[in-house]
């Protein structure tokens, strides 16, 4: 049967499988065929499962049984860094290649009680080090609204696969932008939770205290109906919390903005739809005002440091002895040396370097602790602001989404494609991305929110209200 998958939601799609109008079978069935269209040449996916079909057959009987819940059937695009028993996960490096899963990350285990169809592992930038997900060992993943472009990183498989029609919706992960930027480049919503909101366990760990589990939609619903499945204490988990965001208040209606933080170097389509946005949220009641934000403007240089120290330490699990890629060497230190040379990509091995050093002896007061002083004081500066207004609007990207291989020989300008989103990530706090237009290449833009620590659902309502007025 013919299928609309472009204009299909989570609860569209639901609502029809209640009502006998449509199967997983057909929808799953559809999305294959799209996969099989579209995926050579946007290599959205490492991996299609195989057993896509018997998944959606099982999900068809729970429906008809009556036990279905909204995302019982729904198919899911998986970021390949989650953890999935049985299926191999390579977090996009050669250094885990054929590395398969021994357990189910907490998320998977949320998604499974729902009765969701897998349809297979996303592309990503190596260990989710990058935002265009150029980096990755298995080859770049392209913009489905332009081939010549990228996607975003590093959940940029992820994007692609949503925006390709190739997964109703899917999850990716945060540590700076990962799931913002690529939303914004795709012309999709994306949630970055409060640290926290989602357990980490079973996530290929990049930056223990940054990282966190991410949804990707077409719409502010879906991105929130996954959210809330996905979202809970797990006591395998010591930094996740028993708080699934309902907090959220019709009366919510002042937006501050940090206008000093892009005075200069965004693009001016950008800026200007930036613009037209601000006065569509005016005219709709809202109040616009203008806050000072004067530390956050070092949280991409922060990130920068605590980011690598925290891979640096993070990635010296994969040694060439426990799991993953092995290099026979004359010794012991020689076989590190060659399985960590053969197996971890340029951007890898620069992280890795970077907070090495800035880790060792004499330069972890000078960075590495300055750096979280710095941190505190970006957090304390959110939780001032956001007793005077009640969300933080900026641009998500200061550009929209650039071509393959313009900015690979220029790493500075690639981290730069994520200075906005960077304090929500420092400072711990959920925030939304929000398609908002395109430009005159009809590329995709975007803009976000951020607002108090656990308001996600101020964030869904806010978005919503964004969707009716854009």
């Amino acid at each position: 049967m013919e299928i609309d998958v472009k204009n299909l939601t989570i609860e569209k799609a639901g609502d029809m499988m209640q009502k006998g109008k449509l199967t997983s079978v057909d929808l799953v069935s559809a999305y294959l065929e799209n996969i099989k269209n579209k995926n050579k040449e946007i290599n959205a996916f490492l991996e299609v499962f195989d057993d896509c079909l018997e998944q959606a057959k099982r999900a068809d009987e729970i429906i008809k049984s009556g036990k279905g819940t909204k995302l019982t059937g729904i198919p899911i695009a998986i970021k390949d860094n989650i953890l999935m028993e049985g299926r191999k996960v390579s977090a996009g490096s050669k250094i885990l290649e054929n590395y398969v899963a021994s357990y189910d990350a907490f998320v998977i285990k949320k998604l499974k009680e729902e009765g969701v169809v897998f349809m297979g592992r996303t592309n990503m930038d190596e260990f989710a080090m990058g935002s265009s997900t150029q980096t990755s060992a298995f080859g770049v993943t392209r913009n489905p609204h332009d081939l010549s472009r990228v996607p975003g990183g590093s959940s940029g498989g992820s994007a692609a696969a949503v925006a390709g029609d190739m997964a109703l919706v899917s999850l990716g992960t945060e540590t700076c932008g990962s799931v913002r930027e690529p939303a914004a480049f795709c012309g999709l919503v994306g949630l970055k939770p409060t640290y926290g909101a989602v357990s980490r366990n079973g996530i290929i760990a990049m930056g223990s205290s940054l990282d966190q589990v991410a949804p990707f939609g077409k719409t502010v619903r879906d991105a929130e109906i996954v959210f809330e499945t996905i979202a809970g204490k797990d006591e395998m988990d010591s930094t996740s919390v028993d708080l699934v965001s309902k907090n959220f208040s019709s009366k919510r209606k002042t937006i501050g903005i940090p206008w000093h933080l892009f005075e200069e170097g965004v693009d001016k389509e950008v800026m200007e739809n930036f613009k037209e946005s601000v006065e569509k949220f005016r005219k709709a009641g809202f109040e616009i005002v203008d806050i000072k934000l004067p530390y956050c403007k070092y949280s991409l240089a922060t990130y920068y440091i605590i980011m690598p120290a925290e891979v640096s330490t993070n990635l010296s699990r994969f040694d060439g002895v426990r799991y993953g890629l092995q290099k026979e060497g004359k010794d012991v230190f020689d076989s590190y040396k060659k399985s960590r040379s053969a197996g971890f990509g340029e951007e890898a091995r620069r992280r890795i370097i970077l907070g090495t050093y800035v880790l060792s002896h004499g330069y972890y007061d000078a960075y590495y602790n300055k750096a979280w002083k710095v941190r505190h004081a970006i957090e304390n500066e959110l939780k001032e602001v956001f007793k005077k207004v009640d969300f933080i609007l900026t641009p998500t990207a200061p550009i929209p989404a650039f071509k393959l291989g313009e900015k690979l020989d220029d790493p500075v300008s690639m981290y730069l494609c994520d200075i906005f989103s960077a304090p929500a990530n420092i400072g711990g706090v959920p925030s939304i991305a929000l398609p908002s237009g395109v430009n005159s290449l009809n590329l995709p833009l975007s803009i976000q929110f951020m607002a108090r620590p656990f308001h996600e659902g101020d964030l869904f309502e806010i978005g919503k209200k964004f969707e009716e007025i854009r």
